[in-house]
C-alpha cells in the first residue's frame, strides 16, 4: 500500500512540475514572424512561424509549419501524388534568425495581443501538436500551408474572435495572380506552375484566401481586430532585419521567352523551307508530337492520379495533347492515313479553343509559350495542306 501512495505521490510530482514547465509567465509575448522571399522557387514566397517568449522562464522558441519529411516513405512519390505530410518544426529563436540572416531574407514582427488565458492556450496547443504524434499533417497550397496555419492556430486560441479586415490597398485577384505577383513571369518556374495548375486557380479568392501567402499573413494581422473589444490583435510590429538590396543579374538569355522563342524561330524556319520545296522534315514532326504528347500526358496525370487541388481542369491540354504520343507511327509513314488529317485539323482547332480560353479568362497561360503556341498552329496547318496534296 505505501509503495502504490509512493508512485502515486511521484506521480503527481511530475504532472505539476511538467506543466509548471509549460506555464507562461505574465511577462510573456506570443509574436507572429513574417520572412520575406528567397532566391529559389520553393521559398519564393516566404515563410511564416510562431515566436513564443517568456524571459521569466528563459523561453524563446519558434514553431513553424510546412517543414519536409524527408523520413517519410517515398517520399518524393508522395510528393508527387500530392500525399506527403508536412511537419511543425520547433527552432530556438536565435538560430531560426540567424539562418534567415544568412540567406538574407528580410524578418518582421508582430506581438500579438493577447490576454494570458488566450496565450496559454495557444501555447498548449503548439506544444501538443509538436508531439511525434500530432506532427505530421497533409499540406495543400492554398488552404493548409505554413501561413494558414497560423490564422487558424490563432482562431483556435482566441475562439474565433478574431475579425479580420481587408487592408487599405486591398486588390481582388484570382490565385494564380496572386502567385505570379510573387515570381518572375518570364522564369521557369512562373512557367512550370502555369503549366502544372489548371483553371481552377483563376477564380477570384476570397480575402480570407489571399492568406495563404505569408505577406498577407503580415498584412491582414496588422489590420485584424478583436469581435468583442475592438482591440487590434497586433500590440506592436517591427523589422528585425532588413534584406540587403543586391544588384539583379539579368537571365533574359536563358528565360522561357528567349528559349522558346528560338525554338519556335527554328520550328518556322524549317516549315517554310519544307514549303518552298515542298517536302516535309519527318525528325521535326516527330519531336513536336513527342514532345507535346509526353506533356499532355503529365498534365493528365496530375490532374486524375494526384490529389493536388490547384492542378485540375488543366486547359494546357489544347496544346499538350496527349494523344499526339500516339500518332509517331503516322508521322513515319509516306503516306498517313485520311483520318489523320482530320486529326491535324483537330489540333488546330484546339489551338483555337486554347486562344478563346485565353481572351475571356478561363485560364491564363504561361507568356513565354506564346511563341510556341504560333509555331506550332502554323506547322500544323502546313501539315494539313501537305498531306491534302498527296
Amino acid at each position: 500500500m505505501q509503495k502504490k501512495l509512493f508512485f502515486l505521490f511521484l506521480f503527481l510530482v511530475v504532472e505539476i512540475t511538467f506543466a509548471q514547465q509549460n506555464q507562461l509567465s505574465p511577462q510573456a509575448e506570443i509574436s507572429v514572424l513574417t520572412v520575406g522571399p528567397g532566391t529559389s522557387l520553393n521559398d519564393a514566397f516566404g515563410h511564416n512561424a510562431f515566436r513564443i517568449k517568456d524571459p521569466s522562464f528563459g523561453i524563446d522558441v519558434t514553431y513553424g509549419y510546412g517543414e519536409y519529411d524527408f523520413d517519410a516513405p517515398n517520399f518524393y512519390l508522395k510528393f508527387a501524388q500530392g500525399k506527403l505530410n508536412y511537419l511543425i518544426s520547433k527552432t530556438d529563436f536565435t538560430r531560426f534568425y540567424q539562418v534567415y540572416v544568412y540567406y538574407n531574407r528580410t524578418v518582421k514582427e508582430q506581438v500579438l495581443n493577447l490576454s494570458q488565458t488566450e496565450k496559454q492556450r495557444l501555447y498548449d496547443y503548439l506544444i501538443n501538436n509538436y508531439k511525434p504524434e500530432n506532427r505530421r499533417y497533409l499540406y495543400e497550397f492554398f488552404y493548409d500551408n505554413c501561413a494558414t496555419k497560423i490564422k487558424d492556430v490563432i482562431n483556435i486560441a482566441t475562439n474565433h474572435t478574431i475579425a479580420f479586415h481587408n487592408p487599405k490597398d486591398f486588390e481582388d485577384a484570382t490565385f494564380r495572380t496572386l502567385i505570379q505577383n510573387n515570381l518572375n513571369k518570364n522564369s521557369w518556374g512562373s512557367l512550370g506552375i502555369d503549366l502544372a495548375l489548371g483553371s481552377v486557380i483563376d477564380k477570384k479568392a476570397t480575402p480570407e484566401d489571399h492568406m495563404f501567402l505569408p505577406e498577407n499573413i503580415y498584412r491582414f494581422f496588422e489590420n485584424a481586430t478583436n469581435k468583442n473589444t475592438n482591440e487590434s490583435l497586433v500590440k506592436k510590429s517591427h523589422v528585425l532585419y532588413s534584406k540587403k538590396e543586391i544588384a539583379k543579374v539579368s537571365h533574359f538569355l536563358t528565360s522561357p521567352l528567349f528559349i522558346l522563342g528560338i525554338i519556335a524561330i527554328i520550328i518556322l524556319y524549317i516549315t517554310y523551307n519544307d514549303y518552298k520545296k515542298e517536302k516535309r522534315t519527318k525528325w521535326l514532326d516527330v519531336i513536336l508530337f513527342t514532345v507535346t504528347g509526353l506533356i499532355g500526358v503529365m498534365i493528365l496525370l496530375l490532374w486524375f492520379a494526384t490529389d493536388h487541388t490547384g492542378t485540375h481542369q488543366n486547359y494546357n491540354l489544347l496544346w499538350g495533347f496527349a494523344l499526339n504520343i500516339l500518332m509517331i507511327s503516322q508521322l513515319l509513314r509516306k503516306k498517313a492515313s485520311a483520318w489523320f488529317v482530320k486529326y491535324i485539323k483537330l489540333l488546330i482547332i484546339l489551338l483555337c479553343l486554347l486562344t478563346l480560353h485565353w481572351s475571356i479568362g478561363v485560364q491564363v497561360f504561361a507568356i513565354g509559350l506564346f511563341p510556341l503556341l504560333i509555331s506550332l498552329f502554323l506547322r500544323y496547318i502546313f501539315l494539313v495542306k501537305y498531306y491534302n496534296k498527296q
